[in-house]
């Protein structure tokens, strides 16, 4: 992509009150972000999903602000943009409901092609779940499939772990700019994905913070590149559970690890195993039910 046409995509993806499904009809309608750009207001005002708050923000000039700044950044820090319109947009994204119109990506891109699991769970973890989440990823890693999670602290990040120490592929879904690993402590764990042949992707553009409502939408795309979810451990109301929400919602098979009915990070994930998740108890019970629906 040329630097003219990445302005106008970095330009409609800070268009933070826009919704992904507005900005979805805008390119369908317009074909390109430059020729929404150039929109008039009263062809605007046109837009039938458009109210004038919407209106108000596409039109507000500082959101066209610093963008060579932004494509800079971009180009020196070997961020890959990808864009709906764009072959490696993975087409289990395309799917989804409020499906991301714009991905920064920094590390191998190929890996969007690739059969994928996703790993989550508790951020406060058992020694249990960081062994078990650990375990499973390494196993299903080594057999040839991809480990996505959200390189928080806990289960993410025992199963991005796991898939490295096997010598396999990871992608981490953050839920802020590429600009700022967050937490901070998993920067290391960041760079390390990186380095091995991993990838790290946002649906955000850079500078945004790692604020708290980024998270749960971040999960739909943890699922939405999944064919399967393992929650290995999860409370009540994890935001786990969200994410298994997410792949039920997508169609996407959802698997829980059971636990002791004693423990609160386990209430999650037994509940999830009552309502009918499959039963994880061996990493080989996750790839058989995987290959059964996609052979």
């Amino acid at each position: 992509m040329n630097n003219s046409d990445l302005i106008f995509w970095i330009w409609l993806s800070r268009l933070e009150k826009i919704t992904n499904i507005q900005k979805e009809e805008l390119l369908i309608k317009y074909k390109t972000p430059s020729k929404i750009w150039n929109l008039k207001e009263a062809e605007l005002h046109g837009c039938k999903t458009l109210k004038d708050n919407d209106i108000k923000e596409i039109l507000d000039t500082k959101h066209k602000e610093k963008l060579d700044e932004y494509c800079k950044y971009i180009a020196q820090s070997g961020i890959k943009v990808i864009t709906i319109l764009d072959d490696y947009y993975p087409e289990s994204l395309k799917n989804i409901y409020d499906k991301p119109i714009i991905l920064y990506a920094k590390g191998n891109i190929e890996l969007l092609k690739e059969k994928c699991i996703a790993i989550v769970g508790a951020r406060k973890c058992s020694m249990y779940g960081k062994e078990i989440a650990k375990h499973l990823s390494y196993n299903l890693s080594s057999n040839n499939m991809c480990i996505v999670s959200g390189l928080a602290i806990g289960i993410d990040k025992y199963a991005h772990i796991g898939a490295l120490e096997a010598g396999g592929n990871t992608i981490a879904v953050i839920g802020n700019g590429l600009d700022n690993i967050y937490p901070y402590e998993n920067q290391g764990l960041a760079k390390r994905i990186v380095e091995n042949n991993g990838l790290i992707i946002s649906e955000y553009v850079i500078g945004t913070k790692p604020n708290r409502i980024n998270f749960p939408a971040r999960n739909r795309i943890i699922s939405g590149l999944s064919d399967g979810i393992v929650v290995v451990e999860a409370k009540e109301k994890s935001g786990a559970l969200i994410t298994a929400e997410f792949a039920l919602e997508q169609g996407k098979e959802v698997f829980a690890v059971p636990g002791n009915i004693n423990s609160e990070l386990s209430k999650g994930t037994n509940e999830l195993i009552k309502d009918g998740a499959n039963v994880v108890i061996d990493y080989k019970d996750v790839i058989h039910v995987i290959n059964k629906y996609s052979s």
